[in-house]
């Protein structure tokens, strides 16, 4: 009988970015299932007793994508947790991995412990002359984050209350760096991580006024403006390779820094004077057949099944390691 693996995820049908999490899984287990693995999709809600449940099952490894709870990112590293206290191997990153990840605050204390570069952010007051974007600590996906979440400093602390009583959860400003923006994506190999290929966001096109963010309209919203103005393109490294070079080299030390294992996704900010920023390192990225992590993979000439099994070759690695 062929080797078990489980998609385990947390999502809901309840926003875009979960549903979009719900896709995911469907798209793994299917690419499990291409390369002669048997798998099927099971949901995390609260009663975590089917975890419990799999370890009858045997699974070789877990396919891990639960990035929430009941729609709340800081219960998501409660995955990892749970899967290591029953001895269940997994994909992706490890608990504290994740669960620094999974907070933009002490994922940003970790990368200025590492002397690596990332904005200044403040939970409260902002000095005057400071133009900040404010954001979830613990939610990924953009949200809680449109256009009017770029705001002076003196508005910055109504506007981190106002954001946390409409949407829950806690929020802090990030000083806001106006440039470029990559999204690089990164996959283990027994030699290390490998950097796949690096996506620039384009904003070409957006009417005048609006900020070139990636907010959750950019990445949900197929009615909006900033959605069809929002596009990915490739090539940097033909194009400025010294660039690309130091985005890469910055990709592996964040790798090393935060302990990231399986994949991940570095995302950056690059302003007029060519200073380079790390916005937030991302454990267990988006893996949907039309997000960024399949889209390098494809400009890496490497299927999308390639990608899923190299995943969990690292996972199966690590747990003999």
């Amino acid at each position: 009988m062929a080797d078990y693996i489980p998609v385990l995820h947390g999502g809901t049908d309840l926003r875009a970015d979960e549903l979009d999490t719900i896709d995911s899984a469907k798209c793994v287990a299917a690419a499990l299932e291409y390369l002669g693995y048997r798998s099927n999709v099971i949901a995390l809600d609260i009663d975590f007793a089917i975890i419990e449940e799999l370890t009858k099952e045997q699974p070789l490894v877990v396919f891990n994508l639960v990035e929430s709870i009941r729609g709340n990112g800081s219960l998501g590293h409660l995955a990892c947790a749970l899967l290591a206290h029953f001895h269940l191997p997994y994909t992706g990153a490890g608990e504290t991995a994740f669960f620094q990840s999974n907070s933009k605050r002490l994922s940003k204390s970790l990368l200025r412990a590492a002397n690596l570069p990332t904005p200044m952010e403040w939970a409260g007051a902002v000095p005057v002359g400071q133009k900040v974007i404010v954001k979830s600590v613990n939610e990924h996906a953009s949200y809680g984050m449109d256009q009017k979440s770029i705001v002076e400093g003196p508005e910055a602390a109504c506007e981190i209350v106002r954001r946390e009583q409409q949407f829950g959860g806690r929020f802090f400003a990030e000083a806001y760096i106006p440039g470029r923006e990559f999204n690089i994506s990164l996959l283990e190999t027994k030699t290390g991580p490998q950097v796949l290929p690096i996506a620039e966001m384009r904003f070409d096109g957006l009417p005048e006024g609006v900020y070139p963010i990636v907010d959750y309209n950019a990445k949900w919203d197929e009615e909006s403006d900033v959605y069809h103005h929002t596009r990915r393109r490739f090539g940097l490294e033909d194009r400025e390779p010294d660039l690309a070079a130091e985005l890469r080299r910055l990709c592996v030390d964040c790798w090393l820094a935060a302990d990231l294992s399986g994949y991940a996704r570095i995302d950056f900010r690059v302003d007029a004077m060519g200073r380079i920023s790390i916005l937030e390192y991302n454990a267990n990225p988006c893996l949907a057949r039309d997000a960024g992590f399949a889209a390098a993979l494809t400009e890496a000439s490497m299927s999308y099944e390639e990608g899923i099994q190299m995943i969990v070759d690292a996972a199966l690695a690590k747990e003999v390691n």
